[in-house]
């Protein structure tokens, strides 16, 4: 039986990633799923769902920082097929062995600058870059990716986190420019942000203690809320940032 619809996970090996592959495997039996990430063969979480789910979920290496992947993994998928329903983008870095979020000016550094800026922002238009072939069909697709609220400029009263908060304004600014691109080329596609909420990952774990109570999600619930978010899009999203509420976040 032909597979029926096509999705791609970007940033796969863990956390959101990991869970998208496993519920978009769960609630579409007849799915195909590419699930990318630096090291596959590193991945354990990935090669469990790979192998239990053999004929329809194919690992991908995909290294958003080096360009070559992207397309030899677009090379890959295409020998599978032609069009993808669903472009997932969650590899997103805050925090590194040696920087951390910065908390005043003297703490910024052009490394992590670089390091945040590449995959946070160039990763998912690199991405776009090579796969938006797959979109241009006559179905309806969507290509997302995991931003924050704190990429919002006009929501920014704190301050501070200088990387990630240009890197995810950025990435949303790249999603709206994008958006108007494909509505040419891909006219049934909706490019949309999408901010998961506080999630209890390796990402926000050094700052989970200053996280009001109640509101630390899980990755099982914050990605249920977003695949709902993204079921609930019209063609007249495209361009636009919504929380796991399918609340807008302005820019």
């Amino acid at each position: 039986m032909p597979m029926l619809r096509s999705f791609l996970v970007q940033g796969a090996s863990r956390g959101i990633g990991l869970e998208f592959v496993r519920q978009l495997l769960l609630r579409d039996e007849e799915s195909q799923v590419f699930a990318s990430c630096r090291s596959p063969e590193r991945a354990t979480g990935l090669r469990e769902l790979a192998s239990s789910e053999p004929a329809r979920l194919r690992l991908l290496r995909l290294d958003v920082t080096n360009e070559g992947t992207i397309e030899t993994a677009a090379a890959e998928v295409a020998e599978q097929t032609g069009r993808l329903h669903l472009v997932l983008n969650v590899a997103g870095v805050l925090h590194g062995s040696d920087f951390g979020p910065e908390k005043k000016l003297t703490q910024v550094r052009p490394e992590a600058l670089r390091e945040v800026f590449e995959v946070n922002a160039f990763g998912p238009l690199l991405v776009a870059k090579h796969f938006h072939r797959f979109l241009r069909h006559d179905e309806r697709s969507v290509f997302a990716s995991v931003s924050a609220r704190v990429g919002s400029i006009s929501d920014n009263r704190l301050g501070g986190w200088y990387a990630y908060r240009g890197s995810k304004a950025a990435q949303n600014m790249f999603t709206k420019t994008l958006s108007i691109e494909l509505a040419r080329l891909a006219p049934m596609a909706v490019v949309v942000g999408l901010h998961p909420g506080t999630v209890d990952t390796e990402l926000s774990k050094p700052f989970q203690r200053t996280v009001p109570q109640g509101q630390l999600q899980s990755t099982e619930s914050s990605v249920r809320s977003m695949l709902s978010v993204l079921d609930g899009l019209a063609r007249e999203d495209t361009g636009r940032v919504f929380d796991f509420r399918a609340n807008e976040i302005m820019p």
